[in-house]
């Protein structure tokens, strides 16, 4: 059965369009609030965190309208990233966690993603299960006024989180003399970030940290990252890390300002974790979006690489089932699981700057640790009131011809995006000037056909 108001990350959307309209919100707070409304005779509760957009208050409001009809206490976080959502939906003992944003998307778009009292996101079939019921209608189950729920405001929601974060550091460690930029992406993270490293030892020159509920991801955050890079060249920083809007994601860059990526961070973190006998069964989990570099180093280490589809849901699934302990996308998604139950931006970056200090090196000596395959990527956007282009003859036509002739002399992959109507081309192999022209080539047939 397709899913109607769920994608790849929760359910997302332009802000007060459907499906990401408060009516919708309401009714997927009913919905949600009875799928977990199991046992009879306790109280029942959701945590809801959110980012920086505008159209949070518009949304958090009618989530709790929605939780509370059906008798869920709801405690709201404010501004707290992703993760700690997740964090908290365990610590508190929620029955569901909530976290309203749209990642790395502008601020004119808002999602809502849900997490189980695992602090793991929903399955598909949880997901259906709840759509089910919100197209059912609920008005006969609706809670008595006596039973109604409670909303409360949770204070020291961040500095929790941030203890949750500092915990997972060595504690033979400090960054004492460390010199960090950290670039919040005016998102969620803009105050447990600075504050968190800050609290570890290290000089802090934050950026990207005051939202306006319309400069998020604005020409700022991992997905815009020349920011950062121009921050550490200007003061002489050791190291940049750039958050993105609700902070699961993660990009460095070193003193020189060379960017790190997702890949970069995996190898790294493989390597320490590999030593520390940390890495369960040598196995980094990662997508099919993942450098052929990166699967070299890792082999070439006594490590291997396990590819799933993109997503991070798809990367954390994986590393349940098989108990891996390392996991993450090239976007900069990294998965301790040791300590997380979904991508961390902010713990990832801490562990890379232990392994920084631990090496006692400049940035530069340490954070590449193999070198990329070429691969060139495109982001070819399209009307959506259209035809959908991998359905059209010539595309296919086309993708069957650039896998012909790469002929296992590297990787092609042509995917829709689950989060914004884009076709995604990706291309890698040894020889750049040939994937380059394919992807162009591609790139044009799907442009023209658009």
């Amino acid at each position: 059965m397709t899913k109607r108001y769920f994608g790849t990350d929760g359910v997302r959307g332009q802000a007060n369009r459907p499906p990401m309209t408060a009516e919708t919100a309401l009714r997927l707070g009913q919905a949600a609030g009875r799928y977990f409304r199991r046992e009879a005779g306790r109280r029942h509760s959701v945590v809801i965190g959110k980012d920086t957009r505008l159209s949070g208050y518009m949304i958090e409001t009618a989530l709790v309208a929605g939780f509370t009809s059906m008798g869920i206490d709801v405690f709201q976080f404010g501004p707290l990233p992703t993760p700690a959502v997740a964090h908290m939906t365990r610590s508190l003992r929620a029955d569901l966690g909530v976290m309203i944003s749209a990642s790395h998307n502008r601020f004119e778009d808002n999602g809502i993603k849900l997490f189980g009292p695992d602090g793991f996101k929903l399955a598909d079939a949880a997901e259906l299960e709840i759509e089910q019921l919100m197209d059912r209608g609920l008005e006969e189950e609706l809670a008595a006024p006596a039973a109604l729920g409670r909303a409360t405001r949770v204070d020291d929601a961040q500095a929790r989180y941030i203890e949750i974060v500092k915990a997972t550091f060595p504690r033979q460690l400090n960054l004492n003399g460390l010199r960090v930029v950290v670039d919040c992406a005016n998102g969620a993270a803009y105050k447990v970030a600075p504050k968190a490293l800050w609290e570890l030892g290290a000089e802090v020159i934050p950026v990207g940290v005051q939202p306006d509920g319309f400069n998020i991801n604005a020409k700022c955050g991992s997905t815009a990252p020349d920011l950062m890079v121009d921050k550490v060249r200007e003061v002489r920083a050791d190291i940049g890390l750039a958050l993105d809007g609700d902070a699961d994601r993660l990009i460095v860059c070193d003193e020189k300002g060379n960017l790190i990526d997702g890949d970069q961070i995996l190898g790294l973190l493989a390597g320490r974790m590999m030593a520390d006998g940390a890495l369960k069964d040598g196995v980094v989990v990662a997508t099919v979006m993942s450098n052929l570099g990166l699967e070299r180093h890792l082999k070439d280490s006594g490590m291997s690489l396990e590819r799933v589809q993109v997503g991070d849901r798809y990367v954390v699934e994986k590393m349940r089932a098989g108990g891996y302990t390392l996991g993450g996308e090239q976007s900069g998604h990294i998965v301790l699981s040791d300590y997380a139950t979904t991508g961390d931006g902010l713990m990832a970056g801490i562990h890379v700057l232990a392994a920084l200090v631990q090496a006692g090196k400049p940035a530069s000596r340490v954070l590449k640790v193999f070198d990329p395959a070429p691969q060139i990527l495109k982001n070819i956007r399209y009307d959506e009131d259209g035809a959908p282009p991998l359905e059209r003859e010539s595309v296919k036509t086309a993708i069957r011809a650039a896998e012909d002739e790469l002929n296992g002399a590297g990787r092609l992959l042509v995917r829709k995006s689950g989060t914004e109507p884009l076709i995604r081309i990706m291309a890698e192999g040894d020889d750049e000037t040939r994937i380059r022209r394919i992807v162009d080539d591609l790139a044009q047939t799907v442009s023209a056909d658009g």
